[in-house]
């Protein structure tokens, strides 16, 4: 009963595009994928900033 099969997953999908339209979940994914890069973008220059701090003090 707790397991959600692929008939209902798209039972879902299907009434989220119908509530929000095709165009909107486009701007929103394309915008997710904008936030994630800035973060994976932001953690690799800290780890580099770090990396840097380490060098400079040995």
């Amino acid at each position: 009963m707790g397991e959600i099969g692929v008939g209902q997953l798209l039972i879902i999908a299907a009434i989220i595009v119908l509530l929000f339209g095709s165009n909107k979940l486009s701007n929103l994914g394309t915008d997710l994928g904008t936030a994630i890069r800035g973060f994976k973008k932001a953690i690799n220059d800290e780890e580099t900033k770090e990396d840097q701090d380490k060098d400079l003090k040995y």
